[in-house]
């Protein structure tokens, strides 16, 4: 397994072609996910304004964003190199922002996901995630859902939230 590890800031620059790549899955799927009405990926300064990034390898392989929303940790992203696929680093990522975001004092985890995309939402319920209902969004959720409303035309969008605590 690879190491994960807090970004160095020279990693910043690597990340966006990450992200290119691991959005390209989508245009895998059975049928194809679109992936037109996506974001471009982020710049390095983007990263580097970033609350919290940890990479996994070295040069990095993948990595995950957190971000604060409401008072809580918010995984923001997970990108893995296509070629780094399926071997448990994407699982890894997460479990490891799950307990740094415990041991920063945060209490729960939220994040905005596809709800039919074999590695988006069932992948995170298989972490532990379950999906929030619209009635738990906090304000800063449903901000996150209306700014991210473009993508509503590629698949369905929900919010998922799990509870950190200390077993995993």
């Amino acid at each position: 397994m690879l190491e994960i590890r807090p970004a160095a800031l020279s990693e910043f620059a690597l990340l966006p072609s990450i992200e290119a790549e691991a959005d390209a899955a989508f245009e895998t799927l059975d049928p194809p996910l679109s992936t037109s009405d996506f974001p471009p990926p982020a710049l390095p300064a983007d990263y580097a304004a970033a609350f919290h990034i940890m990479v996994a390898g070295r040069p990095p392989a993948g990595f995950v964003r957190l971000e604060i929303v409401d008072g809580q940790a918010h995984l923001e992203q997970l990108a893995v190199s296509p070629e780094y696929a399926r071997q448990g680093i994407g699982r890894a990522l997460v479990s490891a922002a799950k307990a740094w975001a415990l041991e920063a004092g945060f209490h729960s985890m939220t994040l905005c996901t596809f709800a039919d995309v074999p590695f988006n939402a069932p992948f995170y319920a298989s972490c532990g995630f379950s999906e929030l209902p619209h009635s738990e969004w906090t304000p800063g959720l449903a901000r996150m859902r209306e700014h991210e409303a473009a993508l509503d035309a590629a698949g369905r969008r929900v919010v998922m939230k799990i509870k950190l605590t200390t077993q995993e």
